[in-house]
C-alpha cells in the first residue's frame, strides 16, 4: 500500500513538472506567436505526456525476462530521461522566474524614487533573457536526452583498458604476469549474445595468465545465465578462472516465496560457475604458483561499507593462514570495502580487485577530467587508486542493469601486467 502511494506521488509531481515546464516553454517562445502555433504546441506537448504516462502504467505489466525484459528497460529510459531533461530545463525556467520576481520586487521598492526609471528600464530586455534562459534550458535538456538515447549503442561496445602496476614485493617469477580482471555481468540485462560473445573473443586475444571476475554474475536470478554459460564457458587461462560474488547474487532485490526457495536460488548459481570453470571463492584464498614462486589470491563473498547494502563475506576467515604470501591479490566486488577494513586492518593486502559502480554507465572521462554522479556516493567509483603501497583498481563492469546503456562511461575488460 505504502508503494502505491509512493507511486502516485512521484506521477504527481512528474505532473507538476510537465504542467510548469509547459507554462514556461509558451509563456516565454509562443506568448506572441499566433493562436494556431499555440494550439499545435499544445497538443504536441500533452500528447508526448499522455504518451509518458501511459508507459509508466504499462512497462511493469511487460514480461521480465527476454523481449519484455529489453522492452521494459528501454520505454522506462526513454520516460526517464525525458523526465531527466524537462527536470533539468525545469532549473533554467526557475532561474529565470527569480530573476522577474526579483526585478517586480526591486521594482515595488523603488516605485517611489527617481531610481524607478532604471529599474524599468531593465524590463526592457526581459523577453530576450527570458528566451535566452527558455532556450538554454531547452538546449541542456534535450542534450542529455539525446546522449542517454545515443548511449543504447554503447551497451556492448567493449573496450580494452591496459593496466601496468609495480610492486617492489612482487616475486621476480611473477614480473610480467598478464591477467585479465572482469566484473559486473549482469547476465539477465543482455538480449544480443553475439555481442557478448565479441567480448569474450577480445579477452582470449589477450592470452592472459588469469582470469578473475569480481561478482555480479546474475541480475537476480540463477536462471538468467541459462543462455550465457555455454559464452562465458569459453573463458580460459593456464592458471585458471576465478570468482567471487557481488551483492546482486544473492537474490536480495527479488520476492522470493520462501527463504528455502532464495537459498536454492543461490546455490543455483554457485553451481553455475563450476559448470563454467570457473573455481568460486567464498571467503577463502589459495596459492597461484608459478617457476617455484607463489602469491596469493584471495576471495570474499560481498562487503560493503554502505549500510544499504547486505554484507555476508568474513575478510578475517577469507585471510586465515593467509600471511606467509609474499604479495596478495583480493577480490571483493564492492570498492567501499577498501577504506571501511581493508587498508584500515589488512596492509598485507597489495592489490585490491572491485567492481559493483558500473561508474553509473554514465559520466565523462577525457585527459584532465573525469566525472560521474556516482562519485558523490563512492569514492572510489572507476579506476586505479593508491593508498601507501596499497593499490584498489575499480572495474567499470562488463554489462548493464537498470538503464540499457551507457554514456561516456564504456563497458570495461580490464588487462593488468605485474611488474
Amino acid at each position: 500500500m505504502r508503494n502505491a502511494s509512493m507511486w502516485w506521488v512521484m506521477i504527481l509531481i512528474m505532473l507538476l513538472i510537465d504542467l510548469y515546464i509547459f507554462i514556461a516553454v509558451r509563456s516565454s517562445l509562443f506568448g506572441y506567436s499566433t493562436h494556431r502555433n499555440r494550439v499545435i504546441f499544445a497538443g504536441i506537448y500533452w500528447l508526448v505526456t499522455a504518451l509518458s504516462f501511459s508507459v509508466i502504467l504499462v512497462v511493469p505489466r511487460l514480461p521480465a525476462s527476454g523481449a519484455g525484459q529489453l522492452g521494459r528497460s528501454v520505454l522506462f529510459t526513454i520516460v526517464f530521461a525525458l523526465f531527466l531533461a524537462k527536470l533539468l530545463a525545469a532549473v533554467f525556467f526557475l532561474v529565470d522566474d527569480l530573476r522577474r520576481v526579483a526585478q517586480w520586487a526591486a521594482g515595488k521598492l523603488f516605485s517611489a524614487n527617481n531610481e524607478v526609471s532604471e529599474v524599468s528600464g531593465a524590463d526592457s530586455d526581459t523577453i530576450s533573457r527570458s528566451g535566452f534562459l527558455t532556450w538554454l534550458g531547452i538546449a541542456a535538456g534535450g542534450t542529455l536526452f539525446s546522449s542517454l538515447i545515443y548511449g543504447f549503442s554503447n551497451k556492448y561496445n567493449y573496450k580494452i583498458k591496459k593496466v601496468a602496476l609495480s610492486f617492489p614485493n612482487l616475486p621476480e617469477a611473477f614480473k610480467g604476469f598478464k591477467m585479465i580482471q572482469l566484473s559486473d555481468i549482469h547476465s539477465g540485462s543482455f538480449t544480443n549474445k553475439a555481442a557478448v560473445n565479441r567480448g569474450i573473443d577480445m579477452i582470449l586475444k589477450e592470452n592472459a595468465d588469469l582470469i578473475l571476475f569480481t561478482g555480479d554474475l546474475v541480475n537476480n536470478m540463477a536462471v538468467e545465465m541459462k543462455e550465457y554459460i555455454d559464452t562465458f564457458s569459453r573463458l580460459k587461462a593456464p592458471m585458471g578462472v576465478y570468482s567471487t560474488l557481488g551483492n546482486h547474487d544473492y537474490g536480495d532485490y527479488h520476492s522470493w516465496s520462501s527463504a528455502e526457495e532464495k537459498k536454492a536460488n543461490l546455490d543455483h548459481l554457485k553451481a553455475v560457475h563450476g559448470q563454467m570453470g570457473w573455481r568460486l571463492l567464498l571467503d577463502e584464498h589459495l596459492p597461484l604458483e608459478k617457476n617455484g614462486a607463489q602469491i596469493g589470491l584471495i576471495g570474499v563473498q560481498n562487503i560493503s561499507g554502505k549500510a544499504r547494502f547486505h554484507s555476508y563475506g568474513n575478510m578475517a576467515e577469507a585471510m586465515k593462514g593467509a600471511e606467509n604470501y609474499p604479495f596478495k591479490i583480493l577480490m571483493s566486488h564492492d570498492p567501499s570495502h577498501w577504506d571501511s577494513e581493508v587498508n584500515k586492518k589488512y596492509p598485507d593486502v597489495d592489490l585490491m580487485l572491485s567492481g559493483h559502480t558500473h561508474g553509473m554507465q554514465f559520466g565523462v572521462e577525457i585527459p584532465g577530467l573525469r566525472w560521474s554522479p556516482v562519485q558523490y556516493v563512492y569514492k572510489q567509483w572507476a579506476g586505479l587508486y593508491e593508498k601507501g603501497h596499497q593499490k584498489l583498481y575499480v572495474n567499470r563492469g562488463y554489462g548493464f542493469i537498470g538503464y540499457p546503456g551507457r554514456v561516456g562511461i564504456l563497458p570495461e575488460i580490464t588487462v593488468f601486467e605485474l611488474t
